[in-house]
């Protein structure tokens, strides 16, 4: 249905001499037409999620050929993405996180080894189930995936630590299939500092950072700058010479000294590169008070199960744990997700906005609306209740990413 509804798009746009459709108000409708419309406008527009940890979860969960542990071609029964649920949501383009530890920048080699082994099982993924995923290296690739009703698997590396100390293997992991890397994780690297570092190692990008930077733009590969330090961040802009983005970070308007977030002046100087910024749906990057609200529920869980003597599987304890999250619960909901995209938006324009909800890497602490992949259509029913167009829509779920990384490729292959 969804490759019939594109066909109809596409030959409509090519043969129409009129307007696709008069504008529609979409804020007139009932919640319930505007959730109609919302799934309407998900199952048809092709979408695209900036960072999905997929990759890793099927590490720890064992995904195998023989498909013994973790079969992501079906429902699953825990975990944020799987194809039936993808389906449903209207996700196209899971970018695939290729995640990479802090810790294993402690050995040289486990952080390119670890890259490669996440690279084949997402490469087996789609070798094992042709019928529902397809590798991605372009957004020419993720229109003709959709067009055939496949889920797209572009990746992105997280955590340049991979590159090692070697310039050429940034044109190897290009050839592998990155198509983004993350400068830094959890500590300063090789590359650069990271936000939740405190150590200032090189106080913003280090001179190898630098060509690492330059060599990115060079062969093709989007800089993404989630994760680093706000001097790093400042430092790559100044470098690059193609728009960069963030696949996974929020607003720091709604989350102070969480440096991990964007501020203000960084969202604003990414918007006069021609980046975007994609929005980390985790509950700790979109509310302030999520950490502070679980904190307090899961202590009072632990000292109920301690004193009545119970274990989290007890089914007295399981009972009153659903009771008390019900009555206390600390997430917040879809309308908070939807508050970050407006704040940019009203900020630096429809642009620079997408989606980059962090799903299979940020645990239990979705919002209320958005706890897999299958929900997709209620943050897309929240901003048309607030007035957004369905061509704002396709910018935010696909034609700003999509600019960046058409950017990019443009200017690598003119450098070679």
């Amino acid at each position: 249905m969804k490759r019939l509804l594109y066909l109809i798009v596409l030959s409509g746009s090519i043969f129409s001499c009129t307007p696709k459709e008069e504008a529609i108000d979409y804020t007139k409708m009932t919640d319930e037409e505007r959730l109609k419309a919302a799934t309407e406008i998900a199952q048809s527009t092709i979408m695209v999620d900036g960072h999905v940890d997929l990759p890793y979860r099927m590490k720890v969960g064992g995904f195998t050929l023989q498909r013994e542990v973790l079969d992501v071609s079906v429902r699953t029964p825990d975990g944020n993405f799987d194809y039936p649920r993808s389906k449903e949501g209207g996700l196209d383009a899971p970018f695939m996180s290729i995640y990479i530890p802090a810790g294993n920048q402690k050995t040289p080699g486990a952080s390119k080894a670890l890259a490669d082994s996440l690279i084949l099982m997402t490469e087996r993924l789609a070798e094992t189930f042709p019928d529902k995923f397809a590798m991605a290296y372009s957004p020419a690739d993720i229109e003709t995936n959709f067009s055939k009703g496949l889920i797209s698997l572009p990746m992105g590396m997280e955590n340049g630590a991979g590159i090692e100390d070697d310039l050429a293997n940034v044109a190897y992991f290009h050839n592998r299939g990155i198509r983004y890397i993350t400068l830094t994780h959890g500590t300063d690297n090789l590359i650069g500092d990271a936000s939740y570092d405190t150590t200032g190692t090189h106080q913003g990008l280090s001179e190898f950072g630098e060509k690492v930077v330059a060599e990115m733009n060079r062969v093709g590969i989007m800089v993404d700058l989630s994760h680093v330090s706000d001097n790093t961040f400042k430092d790559a802009l100044a470098i690059s010479k193609v728009p960069v983005i963030a696949s996974h970070s929020s607003v720091r308007k709604f989350t102070p000294g969480f440096e991990r977030n964007m501020s203000d002046e960084l969202i604003q100087a990414m918007a006069k590169n021609g980046g975007v910024m994609m929005i980390n749906f985790g509950g700790s990057f979109i509310d302030s008070a999520y950490a502070a609200g679980s904190t307090k529920v899961r202590e009072h869980l632990v000292n109920y199960m301690a004193e009545n003597n119970l274990s989290s599987g007890d089914s007295a304890y399981r009972a009153y744990a659903a009771e008390y999250n019900a009555a206390n619960n600390p997430f917040p909901t879809v309308q908070r997700v939807a508050d970050h995209i407006d704040h940019v938006k009203k900020l630096v324009g429809i642009d620079y906005v997408g989606l980059g909800s962090d799903f299979d890497g940020v645990g239990d602490s979705l919002p209320t609306g958005l706890k897999d992949v299958s929900m997709y259509p209620n943050l897309i029913a929240e901003l048309l209740k607030r007035g957004y167009s369905r061509e704002d829509i396709e910018k935010i779920c696909y034609k700003n990413i999509f600019r960046v990384w058409k950017a990019v490729e443009d200017f690598a292959a003119g450098s070679k």
